[in-house]
């Protein structure tokens, strides 16, 4: 296996050039130039804590000539460099499918198509399994026009919409691939969606996104590979039930009363697909509610929020638009935090269900829109519901999801409110400085209206704590638009931990409702990890 040496904390400011990064790797390993055979980028990102010194951060893997004995004796005067940039020798992971020994008797079956789909289905065709993919809403292209409808006419249209389709609300966000997981499979990731035409930079971004725009022809490419490869993709099509055996999975029933027998069903459905999940409930698929959180959107002026980040430097084409992440812990209230994060972005309808109010955010690549949002986003409890039913949490959402389409005006308008109103607990009345985002557009109100005490107890009491760390965070004429209240799952299926399945055999929880994953990358990983587990079925 090839190593490399790995070379973190090499730092260039702002104005310098990309290519004084080799001479910088010379003098940290103090090697001659001719010693540097290679040297890849694989983080690059932004340190602003020093507004006038605005600096790049960068993570390398270089190889050099006699590798072998570099760590054999290291000079003494190379040990304050090695601690600094934290050098040490990593191995190139290499992903690596197994081939199956023997076929299973029915082909597997997918059900949802989240991103993450890609690497289930480029396993499985790898280690000769031949699945089924089972997706209830339309491709990509005709949602889009749905969506641009529902957004410029009000009229939802229950089976196309943002929540579900190819990629699901991912089409329709940042395409954020930001992951806390230190997992290797993340690398091959990120190579499958490049090789896809997702822009090269994600492989070494600190923050990668790929952006709607990009998503949705990614997601054409993706599907058209898998169809080549003989798979076989069902679009409209709904898995209705399902039909258990000896608490084995014996067979699925789809929405055209079609049968299909399965040892393997991969169930991968969006937080949204509530009665699907509810049918699964009722079919004695173990689940039990958790907690998830519900928010309001934030748009600043997005010129406002790269000058409160980069100071003067935010005219520099080197920065891309300022993004942030913030956190208030309160004693009196519940911590806040700021999530999917959209710089230069726009907020969206993402309602689902009939006379229910759902808001998303989503960016281009580019993020060149005016405003930046966020969704400022409070912790809600299993605790908070009126029972303990497993489900409850659906039921909670629907409940503010009602209030917040009733005080937008019963027509998918979202209710809004200006931060120095709501600060002040006044309806607000008039838009000042800034415009929304939001189609087709806003009421404004009190979102008093139409949020749990906590939510509102807990805004007020951090967005001043928050102003102290992004300069005119509380911006008086900043909008508030509620409500998301779809940031996660809110019921948790069990699995085990070596096979994957859920109580019933052959049935693998995947992704959100597994609660092992959440966006784009952890999913994918999570979706590896299934994969590995079914084909590793059929070697043994």
């Amino acid at each position: 296996m090839t190593k490399f040496i790995r070379v973190e904390e090499v730092k260039l400011p702002l104005n310098d050039d990309e290519g004084l990064l080799k001479w910088k790797i010379i003098k940290i390993l103090w090697i001659k130039k001719e010693d540097l055979l290679e040297y890849n980028i694989v983080k690059k990102a932004i340190d602003s804590r020093n507004k006038n010194n605005i600096l790049f951060i960068y993570s390398i893997d270089t190889s050099i000539k006699n590798q072998d004995k570099f760590f054999n004796k290291i000079p003494s005067f190379l040990n304050a460099n090695m601690k600094k940039h934290r050098i040490k020798e990593i191995d190139n992971f290499e992903y690596k499918i197994k081939k199956t020994t023997k076929k299973p008797k029915n082909r597997p079956v997918i059900i949802g198509t989240w991103p993450a789909w890609l690497y289930a289905w480029i396993i499985m065709a790898e280690a000769w399994l031949n699945p089924i993919l089972i997706e209830r809403w339309k491709d990509v292209d005709s949602r889009i026009i749905d969506v641009d409808i529902f957004s410029n006419t009000w009229k939802l249209d229950l089976n196309s919409n943002i929540q579900f389709w190819e990629w699901w609300a991912g089409t329709f966000s940042d395409g954020k691939l930001y992951t806390l997981i230190n997992d290797p499979r993340s690398k091959y990731v990120f190579s499958e969606l490049i090789k896809a035409w997702a822009p090269d930079t994600i492989a070494y971004d600190a923050k990668p996104h790929i952006g709607t725009d990009y998503l949705r022809v990614l997601v054409k490419v993706l599907r058209n590979k898998i169809i080549w490869l003989w798979w076989e993709v069902r679009f409209e099509t709904l898995m209705t039930d399902i039909e258990v055996v000896d608490n084995k999975l014996k067979s699925i029933t789809l929405d055209n009363e079609e049968k299909l027998e399965t040892e393997d069903l991969i169930v991968a459905v969006w937080h949204s697909a509530r009665d699907t999940v509810s049918m699964l409930f009722e079919r004695w698929v173990e689940m039990k509610a958790k907690p998830f959180a519900m928010w309001v959107r934030i748009e600043h002026d997005a010129d406002m929020i790269n000058r409160s980040q980069y100071w003067d430097s935010c005219v520099s084409p080197k920065l891309e638009t300022a993004r942030y992440k913030l956190v208030n812990h309160h004693v009196e209230a519940r911590t806040i935090y700021s999530f999917c994060m959209c710089p230069g972005g726009y907020v969206m309808a993402a309602s689902s269900e009939n006379n229910r109010l759902c808001l998303n955010g989503m960016s281009e690549y580019a993020q060149d829109s005016w405003i930046s949002n966020s969704a400022l986003l409070v912790p809600v409890l299993p605790s908070d519901f009126s029972t303990d039913h497993p489900l409850a949490g659906i039921e909670f959402q629907r409940l503010f999801e009602e209030k917040a389409f009733i005080a937008g005006g019963s027509n998918y308008n979202a209710p809004a409110q200006l931060v120095g109103d709501f600060l002040a607990k006044r309806p607000s009345t008039k838009l000042w400085k800034i415009n929304s985002t939001y189609k087709p557009w806003i009421k404004l109100t009190s979102l008093d209206e139409c949020l749990p005490d906590f939510i509102t107890d807990a805004l007020r009491k951090s967005i001043p704590m928050l102003d102290r760390k992004i300069k005119w965070f509380a911006n008086p004429d900043a909008i508030l638009t509620a409500i998301e209240a779809r940031s996660s799952s809110v019921v948790k299926f069990t699995r085990d931990k070596e096979t994957c399945e859920s109580n019933i055999k052959w049935l693998y929880p995947c992704w959100e409702w597994a609660w092992f994953a959440w966006w784009i990358t952890s999913s994918a990983i999570d979706w590896l990890r299934v994969g590995e587990s079914i084909i590793e079925k059929y070697t043994k």
